[in-house]
């Protein structure tokens, strides 16, 4: 049986909020090995507080946001070299940084892990792992520090709703209220919302919970949030 390819987008918050997030990591590493049998992962890191310090150590002295984002790529591929020595891979092939290179390692290993690969206006790490769903023709996860979508930040409203489900066409307005941000904090970032909505690409949002991820990688009932689908 040939192996089913999923894309995780991890965000940097959980790999690296202030400190490095072990305790999470050690769980994120045995749910993703349990699932190899039947899944090919390739799991795209984001920046979290590192990407963020650069970014805004840049701002202040006045340099475009060009250079901004090129300092969070960057920091994505700290983290996903990072997250190769955690799972042990080859430490001589370091990470793609082009899709090329990511189409020969998927091919010989059960999980990869790259940063963004190239540099694109307006983009975090998040379009970087949609991009790859839709090359791939996979299912797209979005690993996050909250437990799904919600109709506002819940970080700071207490009112904020859970949503569970939602269309590709709502989702992307509702990403698309925002005017980009390196280093932004929506769970998609807006050209994202667009590569999956325009190629209609299974999407779910999924929080710290790894409970809920293993449940989904299982096909049962977990709680997150679903775009686009039936």
């Amino acid at each position: 049986m040939k192996k089913k390819v999923i894309v995780l987008s991890l965000g940097g918050s959980l790999i690296i909020p202030e400190e490095v997030n072990i305790k999470y990591l050690k769980e994120f590493k045995k749910v993703i090995l349990k699932h190899t049998g039947k899944y090919k992962f390739i799991v795209v890191c984001g920046g979290g507080s590192i990407a963020r310090k650069y970014i805004s150590a840049l701002e202040e002295s006045g340099v475009n946001e060009r250079f901004q984002s090129f300092s969070g790529i960057s920091a994505t591929r700290m983290n996903a070299r990072f997250m190769n020595y955690l799972f042990n891979l080859n430490p001589e092939q370091g990470i793609p940084h082009t899709m090329r290179l990511l189409k020969k390692y998927i091919r010989k290993e059960d999980v990869v892990f790259c940063g963004a690969l190239e540099y694109k206006p307006n983009q975090t790490s998040d379009s970087t792992a949609a991009e790859i769903a839709r090359k791939f023709k996979a299912i797209f996860v979005n690993l996050t520090n909250i437990a799904g979508l919600y109709d506002k930040n819940p970080a700071e409203y207490k009112n904020a709703k859970f949503i569970p489900k939602i269309s590709w066409e709502d989702f992307n307005k509702m990403a698309n209220k925002l005017k980009f941000k390196p280093g932004q904090h929506f769970v998609l970032d807006q050209s994202a919302s667009r590569i999956i909505m325009h190629n209609k690409i299974k999407t779910y949002i999924i929080g710290k919970d790894m409970v809920q991820f293993d449940n989904l990688l299982k096909n049962k009932k977990f709680k997150g949030t679903a775009i686009g689908g039936d």
